[in-house]
């Protein structure tokens, strides 16, 4: 099947690499011309595992194209993926000028008939939106409009989208039905389910499921800031509730907050659409509010040990994405972590994995980079851990205690058991555990 995939980012990308990876024909067009002549050369503009091997290998077999043509891209197309960003606007609700612009340009161009899919985040009327604008232009016997949300985690995306738990689409269209159908059927071959339903139900579908599990994060920070005030242990806690089949494992870890590109931006897009509509989701308020102070909570623990005085201390930093296995900084906990501790005169010293080039460009030399875990730690006053990245889970103890100027840690990630932390002589100082003082 021929496909476009108009935006290159983030969803773009995975999408366009994991649609010819099935044998499709995909053309992926943005309007960055230096991205497009990067991408055509085999450099992949963001970091996620896997995803360099199969974008590789499908451009060296065809399958995988690149364009700033729009005309160019969907002219053979018989499904066009909008793939486009939706950034909040001021006021919180999402900015759909990319998507509703894309639209009316295609309203414009396409000649034959067409599957216009809107695979961005979007909010509930957004199908009936991109409609119009086609409309505006186009016999609507040309087109049908589909939400199709994604559900990839990044780090796991290229899994996720190969191996979906379930694949939603919504439309009304029965002619669009079996055009979706038949293209995601390589991917559902284990019996995962292909649900079909209306567009507004999708275009929710998406929301309420990032919602619930920025919900259930949340939840635990603050049972996690409870355990704290009562010396209780969030770590037994969390087994003993996560055994409930009903609860389940997942995202009770608690820690300093949830951020990236998704959990925040839908959160405050729905509470946003609820408002619009005379609806107040109370507890997306509350989740954004706890939110937001849960990314420096662990800011007073360290002014706390240090008597109120950061100033000349030296503060080693692990993690800088919002998550391991991305170089995605956007709403990173560990970038307001920086703000604060340069507020408070701190000097930082700085390692991650991927994500170093993208906070460079955010903080110049106000924050010193370091090419290894070991290097941050020479002389700091203490270490934060903000990302818990696999190179974090098992340093060597005893080069800590030699390097750092003393045995202090705080962890927002709760890598290191609380005994042995105490046992090696380290104040160590966790979310919603027992404080270790060495």
């Amino acid at each position: 099947m021929k496909i476009a995939v108009v935006g290159t980012g983030y969803v773009g990308l995975v999408t366009g690499t994991c649609f010819a990876e099935t044998g499709n024909h995909v053309v992926c067009v943005d309007i960055d011309e230096n991205k497009v002549n990067k991408m055509k050369n085999g450099v992949v503009p963001i970091y996620e595992p896997h995803l360099d091997v199969l974008f590789e290998r499908n451009i060296k077999q065809g399958r995988l194209e690149f364009t700033t043509s729009l005309n160019d891209a969907i002219k053979d197309a018989k499904i066009i993926f909008l793939a486009l960003p939706t950034p909040p606007d001021e006021d919180g609700s999402a900015d759909l000028s990319y998507i509703l612009g894309v639209a009316d340009d295609l309203g414009k161009i396409i000649t034959d008939y067409k599957v216009i899919v809107d695979k961005s985040t979007v909010p509930v009327g957004t199908a009936d939106k991109v409609t119009a604008a086609l409309a505006a232009n186009l016999s609507t016997d040309l087109f049908d409009v589909v939400s199709n949300p994604e559900f990839l985690r990044e780090g796991y995306a290229v899994d996720d989208f190969l191996k979906p738990d379930r694949v939603v689409i919504g439309t009304s269209s029965e002619k669009a039905k079996k055009v979706m159908g038949d293209l995601y059927k390589p991917y559902v071959r284990q019996g995962n389910p292909i649900i079909f339903m209306d567009e507004k139900s999708a275009e929710l579908t998406k929301y309420a499921a990032n919602s619930f599990l920025a919900t259930k994060i949340t939840f635990m920070n603050e049972i996690a800031n409870f355990c704290e005030k009562v010396g209780a242990d969030v770590d037994m806690v969390r087994i003993g509730i996560g055994s409930d089949s009903r609860i389940g494992k997942r995202f009770l870890f608690p820690g300093i907050g949830y951020g990236g590109s998704c959990f925040p931006k839908d959160v405050q897009a729905l509470a946003k659409s609820g408002k619009e509509f005379g609806y107040d989701f109370q507890i997306l308020d509350s989740v954004m509010d706890v939110n937001e102070k849960q990314k420096t909570i662990i800011v007073p623990k360290i002014k706390d040990f240090f008597k109120g005085d950061l100033k000349g201390k030296t503060i080693a930093l692990w993690g800088l994405a919002f998550k391991p296995d991305t170089d995605d900084i956007r709403e990173a906990p560990a970038l307001y972590i920086i703000n604060e501790l340069l507020e408070e005169g701190a000097t930082i010293v700085a390692f991650d994995p991927e994500a170093m080039e993208n906070v460079k460009s955010k903080y110049g030399d106000k924050v010193t980079f370091v090419e290894d875990r070991d290097s941050a730690i020479v002389n700091a006053d203490a270490l934060v851990i903000a990302t818990e990245w696999q190179v974090f889970r098992n340093p060597d103890f005893d080069l800590m205690a030699e390097k750092m100027n003393q045995k202090v840690i705080f962890d927002g990630r709760n890598l290191y058991d609380t005994q042995e932390m105490k046992e090696l002589g380290f104040y160590y100082n966790s979310i919603g555990r027992i404080l270790v003082r060495g």
